[in-house]
């Protein structure tokens, strides 16, 4: 009994000191995010401005979060909190979502003259990953009270209706469609846009002009 118990002691001791903390535990350079006094976390340079816009974003995200001091942290795999992540949960997961083709897309946003910060942006918005209001009522960030467009005129916000039919900033398509020198085709989906606009023929300036839009 006492041998077992020394035992039993040990590995407790070795799962103890291999568990988890996410703010407390070591991480890069074996440095914790939150220190003794407080906030901890320095980003070694200066942010780019789509990177602080990505930061706002995550803060959002954490804005109704409740942190429990008495706690433990844990890792959580959302679709399954119970059985948590497996192979076959996250394949029946993204085989159970409404398939879209993305192959010509996905050559048109990653183009090599196309800034990083635009292609990452054109990726989210035509998978609906952006922050509208209506995304982040749906993800409980905000009251469904709050899912009306910026510009007041409204409607819900989403972002079909941010880049299609708001009658504020979808009727800037018209001008910039005027500025590159192409004939405007008003379409009704998301993707259909994207199209239009890196597409459409033209000379190379304009098609440099249309894909930096």
């Amino acid at each position: 009994m006492f041998g077992e118990s020394i035992g039993l002691s040990y590995q407790q001791d070795r799962i103890r000191k291999y568990f988890t903390y996410f703010w407390t535990g070591p991480g890069v350079d074996e440095i914790p995010l939150v220190g003794v006094d407080g906030e901890a976390w320095e980003w070694r340079r200066q942010l780019w401005a789509w990177e602080e816009e990505m930061l706002r974003e995550c803060q959002t995200l954490l804005l109704n979060l409740s942190l429990q001091a008495q706690s433990s942290d844990r890792w959580q795999w959302q679709p399954d909190p119970v059985k948590g992540y497996t192979v076959r949960g996250a394949y029946q997961l993204l085989t159970s979502q409404d398939a879209t083709i993305m192959d010509d897309a996905d050559k048109l946003i990653w183009h090599s003259q196309v800034p990083l910060k635009v292609s990452i942006f054109a990726w989210r918005l035509l998978r609906d990953r952006l922050p509208t209001k209506t995304n982040l009522v749906t993800r409980g960030i905000l009251s469904p009270a709050a899912h009306f467009c910026v510009t007041g005129c409204g409607e819900a916000e989403s972002a079909h209706h941010l880049f299609i039919s708001c009658n504020t900033f979808g009727s800037l398509w018209t001008s910039v469609c005027l500025w590159i020198g192409i004939t405007p085709v008003h379409s009704t989906s998301i993707r259909d846009h994207f199209f239009q606009f890196t597409c459409s023929a033209g000379g190379s300036r304009a098609r440099r002009v249309r894909n930096s839009v």
